[in-house]
């Protein structure tokens, strides 16, 4: 019974914050939500090259060839190892689709 009352209590707290948040964000419709502040946040994250075909969703050896043929692929050396900003490779593939 304890346990009933405690996901009760859990569940009429979490509707209460995201309650106020929704009324924070209706009186500033142009504020950012925290979903959209968390997407900026993940901009700024680097991938390895190794791992960046998960970015990519493509196979390695997909990204291994796409990475050859365009050297100039935005990225970052630091100790020998090559990374990816996730905003810059974002940016750079739209321009590549075009």
């Amino acid at each position: 019974m304890y346990m009933e009352f405690l996901f009760i209590a859990i569940g009429i707290a979490t509707a209460g914050y995201f309650i106020g948040e929704g009324l924070k964000n209706f009186q500033s419709p142009n504020s950012k939500s925290l979903i959209e502040t968390i997407e900026e946040d993940d901009d700024h994250e680097l991938i390895k090259e190794n791992n960046v075909h998960y970015f990519l969703g493509v196979t390695k050896e997909d990204a291994k060839q796409l990475i050859s043929e365009y050297p100039h692929i935005p990225h970052i050396l630091l100790n020998g190892k090559v990374y990816y900003q996730k905003a810059k490779l974002k940016e750079w593939l739209n321009t590549i689709g075009k």
